[in-house]
């Protein structure tokens, strides 16, 4: 993971890694991408519709499965570093509010963290854009997975 060179960006205590981050953020563009079901319970078979159901939301959907266990095995530090990195990216405060941010995110911590995320639009936008803030870049994780 290459820090980007920010004069001015606090050296921010992050507890989880960004590689963990530009994950998160990859599984929330692949889910943010799906389209509404057309139709909720198909019957017919995959290969006759063309695969079509996979860029539809299905309450199965192994992207919002795979995301919500990957957020629910980090540790509650790890969590509150993903909202606040949400917020930060969401709200255009600036790098220097970082404890601020994650302090806030921190008292607001609850079981229900992935679902919260995932409830977010643009999530994968503002995580990538709260860890530039920060001085990180997903450049390198990004490289063969998009």
């Amino acid at each position: 993971m290459r820090k980007v060179n920010q004069a001015d960006a606090p050296e921010p205590a992050l507890t989880i890694s960004p590689e963990k981050v530009c994950f998160v953020i990859v599984k929330a563009r692949e889910f943010d991408v799906k389209d509404a079901a057309t139709e909720p319970d198909p019957g017919s078979n995959p290969s006759d519709d063309k695969e079509t159901a996979v860029l539809e939301e299905h309450g199965d959907d192994p992207v919002v499965e795979e995301l919500t266990a990957f957020i629910d095995a980090l540790s509650v530090d790890e969590q509150v570093d993903l909202v606040a990195l949400a917020w930060l990216g969401r709200d255009g405060t600036s790098a220097a509010e970082w404890p601020d941010v994650r302090r806030e995110a921190q008292d607001a911590h609850n079981k229900r963290t992935a679902a919260y995320l995932l409830g977010m639009p643009l999530l994968g936008d503002f995580l990538e854009e709260g860890l530039s803030m920060l001085g990180y870049s997903c450049e390198e994780f990004e490289i063969g997975r998009l």
